[in-house]
């Protein structure tokens, strides 16, 4: 973005990486509810204030450093952590790079399920 020669190549450029960063955005919030499920609230806020802390920590990088020196450590700080994505392990899910998925059973499903062997006769 910062080395585009034209207007209409940064507005091109700006749209591109917008929409990586709402995937990756979608992509932090989307791992919340399996971390701990009964602290789902909880969790989204804290990676809500990681977000603002990351804000602020480049806010400091564009204050004090040139535009295009502060977008190369952006840039690889962001290439560096996205690394880190192969690592996450979801109960249940298999992993990016290897690993089986785990097939529910009967009764680890979170809703009940009605039995269709049991059949209750009214007019018995």
């Amino acid at each position: 973005f910062a080395n585009t020669a034209s207007l209409e190549g940064a507005i091109v450029v700006m749209v591109f990486f917008s929409l990586f960063v709402q995937a990756a955005e979608g992509s932090s919030y989307g791992i919340v509810p399996y971390v701990d499920p009964p602290s789902t609230g909880s969790i989204a806020g804290i990676i809500g204030a990681g977000g603002n802390s990351g804000a602020v920590a480049f806010g400091m990088g564009f204050r004090n450093l040139e535009y295009k020196d502060a977008f190369v450590i952006m840039g690889c700080t962001i290439m560096v952590s996205s690394v880190l994505s192969f690592f996450v392990c979801i109960p249940g899910c298999s992993r990016m790079i290897g690993g089986e998925d785990d097939v529910p059973t009967k009764d680890t499903l979170a809703v009940p399920t009605p039995e269709t062997d049991k059949v209750d006769d009214v007019n018995a």
